[in-house]
């Protein structure tokens, strides 16, 4: 501000408050005011030789231009209103005491000055100090002056009428002046905070239904990702399910070849779903994470059992360290999750590691008998990430960049994914990185502790394990007896064609309803031992014909185990499919041995 600046337009700002702006003014047209009142009032006094009252007059109109100045540079109107206050007080302390020794009408407009000016520039405990420390000295002063116990050795100063006729005029004006700047102020505070309120009212309306097509955006894209989950998961189920059949009827070495190329692209088509899916689940907070019971080294190397395999065909040697002191521990805590974190990280490493090592370690940091603290790390000798990208290859549908998406391919929500995770339990990932070195990705994970003992846990090994192409053991199956009756609801025809070659294998031949309406038509005359039920299907739907089968008067058909195949992402498809009455659900593309060992256990628990 220009020290030599008069004008109020200056010293006003839009961040300043309605009543901040207005005290301000306040000042500046009641210095003006003043500086006409004091300077007749020392003209007045000056004129009719009063000397103590024209060096106290000229004293204030010295300070109250040097104020007026002060205001126009430095608008700090809160330490303005102590100076003039103080100085008020002074004076008409000073007045009555010394200079005229008497309450007149004067120190009355002087002391309703100062409550009036306290409370609307400093508000109420400034104002009721003030008002006090001017009027209770005053009031005793009164009492004294009636007791005639009031004696200074000076001779008090009269003033003639004119002065007083002046005094009075100036305070009058000050006081008015004062009342009406605030009253506008006031109503005008009070104007804007109505028209603020209705502005909000106008907003909430607006946020309301911003949020509700939020909510509606956010229902429509779960069921349009559901929708295309089951779209994309129904063809792929009939990819990966005919490339299993094939390999299980031992082709030709060149043919093994060509189908392992074609269920290796399947299942990357399918893992890319599945990550899209899982992170909207992540970010849709849907996700619970549960507390049951693991033994935490049996889990890390089940994870890392397939990503050796990956490893070595890559040339790379994988090691895996569990620490000693976990293998005869079960603790509690998410499973599925866990696994879902390692997995993503061991399959980067794995994926940006071209020659060199991948370290898994898992270490106890901390024991605390009924509490353990563990420590996950994911080391590679890969590429490596720059400084400058280390937070951006968490971000979602992001790689370190271009090239490297177009290189290594994925969907860049791995880590996006893992981090979310991560975060939904207060956890933090550390990275450590060089380019052309590797990387280390590492964070620590508190579990509570079974007392619970393990009679005995296998030890960690890097060989690899050999897929098992064993047909698992269901109940009539094994020796070759085709007396397991299974019904099959589903209308894709491919579906069909893919289920019946696949139980063929077992010499399994099924019944096959189109639909959930003949689905509990064939259960009423039929007798079976499980039912396949897919979800979505025309007429009757998987949901609505689990509930009838389950309202038969026949324990027998009202109790039969049914497992739902589905390709549908519903976040809640679990809890869908408990509360129509089914065992179980298996997702659609599924794997042979995952759906034959779930008719194993329900058939086996039904016939114990």
């Amino acid at each position: 501000m220009d020290f030599f600046n008069f004008s109020i337009n200056k010293i006003l700002t839009r961040e300043q408050s309605i009543l901040d702006q207005a005290r301000i003014r306040l000042l500046y047209y009641g210095f003006l005011l003043a500086i006409v009142g004091i300077g007749a009032l020392y003209l007045s006094v000056y004129l009719q030789d009063l000397h103590v009252m024209s060096l106290t007059l000229g004293a204030t109109l010295l300070l109250i231009i040097a104020l007026f100045k002060y205001l126009t540079y430095k608008p700090h109107w809160h330490t303005i209103s102590h100076i003039l206050l103080v100085m008020g007080t002074l004076i008409n302390l000073a007045t009555v005491f010394v200079i005229m020794q008497d309450v007149n009408i004067i120190t009355i407009q002087i002391i309703i000055l100062v409550i009036v000016f306290s409370f609307y520039m400093l508000g109420q405990n400034w104002g009721m100090f003030f008002s006090l420390l001017n009027l209770l000295p005053v009031l005793i002063f009164m009492v004294m002056q009636y007791d005639h116990n009031y004696y200074i050795d000076f001779k008090p100063e009269k003033s003639d009428q004119s002065t007083t006729i002046i005094a009075i005029f100036a305070n009058f004006i000050l006081i008015i002046f004062i009342h009406s700047h605030f009253y506008s102020a006031f109503l005008k505070n009070i104007k804007q905070l109505k028209e603020t309120g209705e502005e909000q009212a106008a907003l909430n309306i607006k946020f309301e239904r911003a949020i509700e097509k939020a909510e509606k955006s956010s229902q429509v894209q779960s069921e349009f990702l559901s929708t295309m989950s089951h779209e994309i998961r129904t063809p792929l189920n009939a990819v990966i399910g005919m490339s299993n059949l094939l390999l299980m009827n031992n082709p030709r070495q060149d043919q093994s070849e060509n189908l392992e190329i074609l269920k290796f692209s399947a299942n990357n088509l399918l893992a890319i779903v599945n990550d899209v899916l899982d992170f909207n689940k992540i970010e849709s907070g849907k996700v619970v994470f549960e507390k049951i019971k693991f033994n935490l080294v049996d889990l890390m190397q089940n994870i890392c059992g397939g990503q050796i395999i990956k490893a070595e065909e890559k040339g790379l040697l994988f090691k895996l360290d569990i620490d000693s002191s976990l293998r005869r521990k079960v603790i509690f805590g998410d499973p599925t999750r866990l696994t879902q974190i390692i997995f993503n990280l061991v399959s980067n490493a794995i994926k940006f590691t071209a020659q060199g090592n991948i370290w898994v370690r898992v270490t106890c940091l901390e024991d605390r008998h009924n509490n353990i603290t563990v420590g996950f790390s994911v080391k590679d000798t890969g590429i490596g990430i720059k400084k400058e990208n280390l937070e951006t290859i968490f971000e979602p549908f992001t790689q370190e960049s271009i090239t490297t998406t177009r290189q290594y391919g994925g969907t860049g929500l791995g880590l996006a994914i893992v981090k979310r995770l991560l975060e939904l339990q207060n956890l933090q990932m550390h990275v450590s990185s060089k380019v052309n070195e590797g990387s280390e990705f590492s964070f620590n994970m508190e579990f509570p502790v079974s007392t619970e003992a393990v009679a005995r846990v296998k030890e960690p090994t890097a060989e690899p394990q050999p897929q098992q192409q064993q047909q698992p053991h269901v109940a009539g199956v094994e020796d070759g007896s085709s007396s397991l009756r299974v019904l099959i609801a589903e209308d894709n025809p491919v579906n069909v064609m893919l289920m019946k070659k696949l139980l063929s294998k077992w010499k399994i031949v099924p019944t096959i309803a189109e639909n959930g309406e003949r689905a509990v038509e064939i259960m009423q005359y039929g007798n079976f031992d499980i039912i396949l039920m897919d979800l979505q299907m025309p007429v009757m739907n998987g949901f609505d014909a689990s509930m009838e089968i389950r309202k038969m008067p026949d324990p027998a058909k009202a109790n039969i185990p049914i497992i739902a195949l589905t390709a549908s992402a519903l976040f809640d498809i679990r809890e869908q499919v408990i509360n129509a009455g089914m065992n179980d659900y298996v997702a659609k593309p599924f794997k042979p041995d995952e759906l034959m060992e779930k008719m194993q256990n329900l058939v086996a628990a039904v016939n114990s």
